[in-house]
């Protein structure tokens, strides 16, 4: 299946008039045992992907929340290869939920660009997003080795993307275009939401595939306020921060990030009556 999941949710919610929810986690976080009970919880308070962060020592995209969260992760003993281990086990029960790694270069040049592909595929991966590999170097080595495996490559682009860039990230990307809807790191403040539908615009413009939007998704009034200009909502620190608050209480975990998404789902749900986001005109904000 691999990328093909990815594709085939986005054309089922977008059929039902439905914005996908996607929620991001880190592997490993607060404890190794954490991750998959509440990656099922997390679909079934109606995430639509999950987006499964690989622990790295220098998640420079990241603010202090998921980059404490990488601490914990690491100090648990969760690297990449645990991470591929985990997704195959959410696998074992959910054989349709597109679940995309998100991390740093470095681990994945470590295994080698086609045994990561090959592995992450045989695992149940569908997309893989190396936040600090650029398009223009990804040609070589990671595209072939992605696409060889099915694996979506997804790239970010941002309020400074340059057309140039944007050209090619919608050439190169599959599965959907994930929008940066601030300027700087992960748990910043809240996206400006005045230019955001004329920004979001200017990428459906380059490109058919949809479009997640992310950075700065704090809440259910959030969500729902982006969910009326974008395909697809993406919340991170929000969630890691909730079970940082949690860590001496990793059972509590899953139960209440899952909470923080059903409030999420039932907003976004509450757009399901109003037109679905059209991947081909321009949003008016």
């Amino acid at each position: 299946m691999t990328a093909e999941r990815i594709e085939q949710r986005f054309a089922d919610r977008a059929a039902a008039g439905r914005r996908a929810l996607i929620p991001y986690i880190t592997a490993g976080d607060p404890t190794p045992a954490t991750t998959v009970p509440l990656m099922h919880e997390l679909v079934a308070a109606g995430a639509d992907l999950l987006e499964v962060g690989i622990p790295f020592s220098d998640p420079m995209a990241d603010g202090p929340v998921i980059q404490r969260a990488h601490e914990r992760a690491q100090a648990g003993g969760t690297g990449l290869g645990r991470v591929l281990e985990m997704v195959a086990e959410f696998r074992r029960r959910d054989t349709e939920t597109p679940v995309v790694l998100m991390g740093y270069l470095n681990p994945v040049e470590a295994m080698g660009y086609a045994a990561f592909a090959e592995a992450a595929a045989a695992a149940g991966v569908d997309g893989v997003l190396t936040v600090d590999l650029p398009p223009e170097e990804a040609e070589d080595e990671a595209l072939p080795a992605f696409h060889a495996a099915g694996l979506a490559p997804i790239f970010l682009v941002s309020p400074t993307t340059t057309p140039a860039r944007m050209e090619t990230v919608c050439r190169q990307g599959r599965g959907f275009i994930y929008y940066v809807a601030i300027k700087g790191v992960t748990g910043g403040a809240g996206p400006e939401l005045g230019g955001l539908g004329e920004r979001v615009a200017s990428v459906r413009a380059a490109t058919a595939l949809p479009v997640g939007v992310g950075f700065g998704i704090k809440d259910a009034e959030t969500a729902a306020a982006v969910g009326q200009l974008a395909d697809a909502v993406v919340v991170g620190s929000a969630l890691v921060a909730r079970m940082e608050a949690l860590a001496d209480d990793p059972a509590a975990i899953p139960a209440a990030v899952a909470g923080e998404i059903a409030a999420m789902r039932s907003a976004l749900d509450g757009l399901a009556d109003r037109a679905a986001p059209d991947t081909h005109q321009e949003a008016s904000t």
